[in-house]
């Protein structure tokens, strides 16, 4: 493994737990193909004992998913332990993650544990994970803030008991490189068996070190895997950041030596799939993946690429998947090459009736946008993804007037189950109207946390806008994204995709409390 870096992507679990951030069964198997295209290594599916929608969502990607490892967070406990192995039952090559906290903060505080009973039940949840997989890793939560000598008696007794992964979360974010890599290689040689199992990180980006800290793990400290989740997605700051960590290894080759084996042409693909599911906007002068990752306004930044390219850039924009590259259809294309179009973006479609409702409105979107871009496509999907009888809120029509000295007015039509309901309301504004005269009919009372516009494709007014909508009631947190070439439609459909997650008794509440 010393020439290797291994990825352990958690995107679907620690990513999931920003608020807001929960995704169904489908949303989640969709990003799940992703990143195996991705070729990530490890894909931590989910938390199986957290919920029924979980336990399904990890068992639906581990019957999927042939090529990466899959794998599901468990605590120090026999009945989460079991629940991951029975989600797990289907995968080609299956992982359980157990965890415990070893912080004296968390000990005393959360757990209520001695010292002893943490190593005890670490072991005993060890050594029960191995009779059920072949492969467990075994996490101390909080163990950057946790004392290295008992650390260390831990760790040596998970490998003992059978892990062969030793992850190391800073949970909080507290550790600053230089300290964090020499951390990590001083508990290697605490620990007597260090030699038997990979080393790995997780990283919280709290103080904005994440990926940072997890290289210098790797560099300095001698781990082989870093936990991580595209665009940097989690609760709080999120986590480690899986496209500039792999960028870092593989364009500093010279200076960490080691290989990554993701397939990085696939990573901007990943990153535009997790956004428009999420509805978590990606910055533009995010890393790697941002819309200015490899855009030059200064003349003399112009002038030294276009006569060398690599004077002011260290990395390929096409190399990550950035292109231009567009599909050429229009109301008279066929539905074969709409269909061979999905297959070359990764959308796949689990029945033609999928593939027909998905042509209908690229039909539609052609008839009044003239160019259709990659990102057309897939917000055409990612529009649609609340499964038909999940679909309980449904936009049939929208008319609305606004002017100078006038009072915006809206007049909508929408389907809740099989009753029409028409409500009309003034407002701030079109958006404002519209919103509230859905809301006038539905008494949802949830609370509007976020509302965001994005440009799915740059350079046009006929870009389809797509809106994020991110609603509060009872505990819940869940976004809505809807997108059209019409704002005010967009907006329409965005708040009725997020009723009908909080209407939706399969939506679940993302998993709280690990690292």
């Amino acid at each position: 493994m010393a020439d290797k870096l291994i990825i352990f992507d958690t995107t679907l679990r620690d990513g999931e737990q920003s608020p807001g951030a929960s995704m169904t069964k489908d949303e989640k198997l969709r990003i799940a193909r992703q990143l195996e295209r991705l070729r990530v290594d490890v894909i931590e599916a989910g938390f199986a004992a957290s919920s029924n929608g979980d336990f399904e969502a990890v068992k639906s990607i581990a019957d999927h998913i042939r090529e990466s490892t899959v794998c599901s967070l468990a605590r120090a406990n026999d009945r989460d332990i079991s629940r991951a192995a029975e989600a797990l039952k289907g995968a080609a090559h299956a992982r359980i993650h157990t965890f415990i906290a070893t912080s004296e903060l968390h000990m005393e505080k959360k757990l209520r544990m001695t010292r002893e009973q943490v190593l005890e039940q670490a072991k005993l949840a060890v050594r029960f994970a191995r009779n059920l997989c072949d492969d467990v890793e075994f996490s101390p939560e909080d163990g950057y803030r946790s004392d290295p000598e008992f650390l260390a008696r831990v760790l040596e007794a998970a490998i003992a008991e059978g892990a062969r992964t030793i992850n190391i979360p800073d949970t909080v974010g507290y550790a600053v490189p230089e300290l964090f890599g020499r951390f990590i290689r001083e508990l290697r040689e605490r620990v007597p068996n260090s030699d038997q199992a990979v080393w790995s990180v997780h990283c919280h980006n709290d103080l904005g070190m994440a990926v940072a800290n997890s290289l210098a793990g790797v560099k300095i400290g001698g781990a082989r895997q870093v936990e991580c989740t595209i665009n940097g997605l989690g609760e709080r700051a999120g986590n480690c950041s899986l496209e500039e960590v792999v960028m870092a290894v593989r364009t500093r080759r010279d200076h960490y030596g080691l290989e990554v084996g993701i397939d990085t042409t696939q990573i901007v693909p990943a990153s535009r799939m997790v956004s428009q599911t999420t509805g978590f906007v990606v910055q533009p002068n995010k890393a790697v993946v941002g819309a200015n990752a490899f855009a030059h306004a200064s003349g003399i930044h112009q002038d030294g690429v276009l006569k060398a390219r690599d004077t002011y850039e260290i990395m390929r924009a096409e190399d990550v998947g950035w292109s231009a590259n567009k599909i050429v259809l229009g109301k008279l294309s066929g539905r074969n090459a709409f269909k061979q179009r999905l297959q070359e973006l990764g959308i796949d479609m689990d029945s033609e009736a999928e593939v027909n409702a998905a042509f209908a409105r690229f039909k539609d979107l052609a008839d009044r946008k003239s160019e259709i871009f990659d990102e057309d496509i897939i917000a055409l999907v990612g529009d649609e993804s609340v499964t038909a009888e999940q679909e309980h809120y449904r936009l049939l029509a929208l008319d609305q007037h606004s002017g100078t000295g006038e009072r915006p007015h809206a007049s909508v039509v929408f389907a809740a189950g099989s009753v029409e309901h028409r409500a009309s309301s003034e407002g701030n504004g079109p958006v404002d109207a519209s919103l509230k005269a859905i809301e006038s009919c539905v008494m949802s009372g949830a609370e509007l946390m976020l509302y965001s516009v994005n440009a799915i494709t740059s350079g046009s007014t006929e870009s389809q806008g797509e809106v994020t909508v991110r609603l509060q009631h009872g505990g819940r947190v869940v976004n809505g994204v809807g997108a059209d070439p019409d704002i005010v439609v967009a907006s329409a459909k965005a708040y009725l995709s997020a009723l009908n997650k909080l209407h939706s008794k399969a939506e679940r509440v993302a998993a709280q409390g690990w690292p």
